[in-house]
């Protein structure tokens, strides 16, 4: 059973992912601040601690090497690792904290890089591995009043390219999910117009989390192993 980490695994986006990837038959690892009752009712239907949960907040950036290492000494070696969570702090640049840009970018691009660091190690030593980083189709579309958020993801999807290039040698594949607007907790603010002129630009209408949940299966199956440095975008066909 191949072991995979997953950021943010207890709500949304990344509830989807560790729900599919259990199904698929793989080993589950969240991670996030506090398991949901939805994601312990995930640990209660799973067998043989095939899914389990570690508590930790990513924006305690000094902890993460000893998460990994604390993770990889219980369960194993990494196969893959899913860098999912993020926070998006919606307000103008002008009027934003600078406490809370130094948290976004801690959370959303800094933590990814520094788990990516201590999980590719078990990753090398077997020659095998992927990972996989969400981004948003806001890296590239930009959104009003989502500023540093879309910086984090931008850096992400280059980090993503580079990374690709430095692991490819070891069979280690390093690539990107670019999900749209879908109906999580970061996007249940936008309402009203916002939110309608977001529809009327997806002509397949807005994906859902199990839409991306699929993306981030196939880039973890055997069919992807020619597949590195690039991004896959799940938004119903808005930036087409």
């Amino acid at each position: 059973m191949k072991n995979v980490l997953i950021t943010g695994a207890a709500r949304g986006l990344g509830l989807a992912i560790a729900n599919r990837l259990a199904g698929d038959g793989y080993k589950v690892i969240g991670v996030g601040r506090t398991p949901t009752k939805e994601y312990q009712c995930l640990i209660d239907q799973s067998s043989d601690g095939q899914v389990s949960f570690e508590v930790y907040d990513l924006n305690e950036l000094d902890g993460i090497p000893d998460l990994v290492g604390s993770v990889t000494r219980n369960v194993g070696p990494l196969y893959g690792l899913i860098n999912n969570a993020a926070i998006g702090l919606d307000g103008l640049l002008a009027t934003m904290h600078a406490s809370d840009i130094s948290r976004v970018l801690r959370v959303n691009l800094e933590a990814p890089i520094l788990l990516a660091k201590f999980a590719c190690r078990s990753m090398l030593a077997r020659k095998e591995g992927r990972i996989i980083n969400i981004s948003s189709v806001i890296a590239t579309t930009g959104f009003n009043g989502l500023s540093v958020y879309g910086a984090t993801k931008a850096g992400l999807s280059g980090f993503t390219r580079s990374l690709a290039r430095e692991l490819g040698r070891t069979n280690i594949t390093v690539n990107c999910v670019a999900p749209g607007f879908m109906a999580t907790d970061m996007t249940a603010a936008l309402e009203g117009d916002k939110l309608e002129s977001i529809r009327r630009r997806s002509p397949l209408g807005l994906a859902e989390p199990k839409d991306a949940a699929g993306a981030v299966a196939y880039l973890l199956s055997e069919d992807a192993k020619r597949l590195t440095g690039t991004t896959v975008t799940v938004d119903g066909g808005s930036t087409a």
